[in-house]
């Protein structure tokens, strides 16, 4: 069993999880999410606390508790806290621009690019050149966000694109005669 399978998982106020089988549903403030568990990994559920067991000693079965762990804090964190996933568009006439459940970006094309958002994620514009992806899946989220990048990754030279506010990117000199 990993390391991080064995550590509790605490279950936050404000969310409910219910796990009945194999499946196992969290509810909170921000939604509900639900997840099926590999038939070899359970679930205890004890004052507050979760903890994540095998149903055998397989080397598979010792690698998913620690993924599964993962899983069900992240939908724990997602119900009650969710997540975001920040974006900046770096070029002259870049723009986006959130319109309820699509996102229409400008990103030097001849037409403009209307992303519809998938159920559960919304986005957030505080300025022209800022996009902000929030929702209470962690995988949804990053998701969105890989899609949103992928219209234009940052180029090498200038570094114009789509880049998430953390990124760094290297950028190459150019040719020399």
């Amino acid at each position: 069993m990993s390391r991080v399978g064995k550590s509790p998982i605490p279950v936050p106020k404000g969310a409910e999880i219910n796990i009945s089988g194999a499946l196992v549903t969290v509810k909170g403030p921000l939604g509900t999410l639900t997840h099926n568990l590999h038939p070899s990994i359970g679930l205890q559920q004890a004052d507050g606390i979760i903890t994540v067991e095998l149903k055998d000693s397989s080397p598979e079965a010792g690698a998913l508790s620690g993924t599964t762990r993962a899983l069900v804090n992240n939908m724990l964190l997602g119900v009650t806290q969710g997540f975001e996933r920040k974006l900046s568009l770096v070029g002259v006439g870049y723009r986006a621009q959130a319109q309820g459940d699509a996102l229409k970006l400008q990103l030097g094309f001849s037409h403009d690019i209307i992303y519809n958002l998938p159920k559960g994620v919304k986005a957030e514009t505080p300025s022209q050149t800022e996009i902000i992806i929030k929702g209470a899946s962690k995988q949804q989220v990053g998701q969105v966000a890989a899609e949103v990048r992928a219209y234009r990754s940052p180029e090498p030279y200038k570094g114009k694109g789509v880049r998430y506010v953390d990124e760094v990117v290297h950028l190459k000199e150019t040719k020399k005669k």
